[in-house]
């Protein structure tokens, strides 16, 4: 998959915010298919695009497949969570998106450094493993004034 939204020329680089296990919201179960008593492993990231705050994402996984994995680990993922997924034989084969736009949360507003009247852009992503299974649940907010969007281009795997 390959993400452009950066402005031509700029450095990008995460930051991360955390990990940790969580009682799920409403959204984020329904999503992952999980029971009311199942968690969700969170992978939290501030983006930076020439060290100027632009979106916060937040990349959910059941426990149960994120538990025991560098996925549930506090430190940077070596090869990335999708060579995480792919190692355990759940690469993602059905991705569904979804965008909307909203106003900015105290905590957003903080954290990205923006005025409570600053849109946020907000993109959900589903990734399903060929069996169907739910096995990422993403979440990113992005600051549309210090944004050129987002074009995305996937190709799947060929079996």
């Amino acid at each position: 998959m390959v993400r452009r939204g950066r402005r031509p020329g700029a450095r990008r680089h995460a930051t991360a915010l955390g990990v940790e296990t969580v009682d799920a919201d409403t959204q984020v179960r329904r999503a992952l298919g999980l029971a009311d008593t199942e968690r969700a492993v969170v992978r939290r990231r501030l983006i930076l695009e020439d060290n100027r705050p632009v979106e916060l994402a937040d990349s959910y996984y059941p426990e149960p497949i994120a538990a025991g994995t560098p996925l549930a680990d506090n430190r940077k993922v070596k090869g990335g969570a999708v060579r995480v997924l792919a190692d355990l034989g759940l690469t993602p084969h059905q991705v569904s998106e979804h965008v909307t736009a909203r106003r900015p949360t105290d905590q957003e507003q903080e954290l990205l450094d923006i005025p409570a009247d600053e849109p946020l852009l907000v993109l959900t992503r589903l990734s399903r493993a060929a069996t169907g299974q739910p096995i990422e649940y993403a979440v990113m907010r992005t600051v549309t004034s210090r944004s050129t969007g987002h074009t995305y281009q996937m190709q799947a795997p060929t079996p």
